[in-house]
């Protein structure tokens, strides 16, 4: 009887062929197809998925950039009609519906190269002190979380600040100083946290080989580090500027909005974007606001490619 069933076993095993792994061993062949036929489903599938993710994001870079023609081009033929040597070199007269603009280009520089001037060294000097000089305290934190709050506050606080602080508290006035302090805090958190970046992506070694020779901290900091960092921290700058030179809340409550030439610091001014505001607000002149608004938008664009190319220039490509 048992060589019987041992006969029988091995008729039935022979009949129903190799015992299946349910654990996916060397000896499972599994339902359907081979396992390499899965991968190449698998390889298939992604392929689709990744075709897909790049015709999207394609789609995405050219609207963006549809965009930005759009808006660049809509201004630019708008305004630049209106644009020569008369509307860029003379003063406007009957409130701005006719003449230039020129008091508003002067405002518009000096009111930005004087924030410019402030908020620079402190904005860099802050970065500075935040990586090489201290670690994270609770000074270190409250200083970065301010920077980023400051950061997403809406322009008419600044003015609003400024009013109330520079303005009437300080007794300044409608002023050129006035502005270019409520613009300079304004550009601050764009400064500090763009430096601080661009001086934490320096390598480690660059420090470690500087304090090697027998370089001091200041003297890494100075000669090795801000050199290196010179590009990430111009590109704040830059992304600065271009929020200041197109304020037109913050300049409204602090700098006013004289038509006439400054002749001191302590004088008010008018700025492109607010001459702009003005005449598009009043219905004054749609001509002249297209007009300064394209101004505007290619001092912009030249203060931009201006700035980039003299970091390269003087720092060389692969800083930064």
């Amino acid at each position: 009887m048992a060589g019987d069933n041992k006969a029988n076993t091995l008729e039935a095993t022979s009949v129903a062929g190799p015992r299946k792994d349910p654990g996916g061993g060397p000896g499972y062949q599994g339902l359907g197809n081979s396992p390499k036929q899965h991968l190449a489903a698998a390889r298939s599938a992604n392929l689709r998925r990744e075709k897909i993710a790049v015709s999207f994001l394609r789609l995405t870079a050219l609207v963006t950039g549809a965009v930005v023609v759009f808006v660049f081009g809509y201004i630019l033929v708008r305004g630049l009609g209106v644009i020569n040597p008369s509307f860029l070199l003379s003063p406007p007269l009957e409130m701005g519906r006719a003449g230039g603009i020129f008091p508003a280009i002067v405002g518009t520089l000096v009111l930005t190269a004087l924030s410019l001037l402030i908020a620079t060294p402190l904005g860099v000097g802050a970065a500075v002190f935040l990586t090489e000089y201290t670690k994270e305290t609770r000074l270190s934190r409250f200083i970065r979380t301010g920077t980023e709050t400051l950061a997403g506050i809406p322009s008419i606080i600044f003015g609003l600040f400024g009013f109330a602080f520079f303005v009437i508290y300080l007794k300044m006035g409608w002023s050129i100083l006035a502005g270019a302090l409520t613009l300079a805090c304004m550009m601050l958190p764009t400064i500090v946290r763009t430096s601080e970046e661009a001086i934490r992506a320096v390598p480690a070694a660059y420090r470690e080989v500087s304090f090697a020779l027998g370089a001091s901290r200041w003297q890494t900091v100075v000669s090795v580090v801000l050199p290196q960092a010179a590009q990430g921290i111009a590109t704040g700058i830059v992304l600065a500027t271009g929020r200041a030179i197109g304020e037109t809340a913050a300049v409204i409550f602090t700098a006013g909005s004289s038509l006439r030439l400054p002749k001191s610091l302590m004088d008010p001014v008018r700025t492109l974007p607010v001459h702009f505001y003005i005449l598009a607000r009043e219905g004054i002149s749609p001509e002249n606001a297209y007009g300064t608004a394209a101004v505007l938008l290619v001092a912009v664009l030249l203060i931009n490619f201006t700035a980039h190319y003299a970091v390269k220039k003087m720092f060389g490509k692969g800083n930064g």
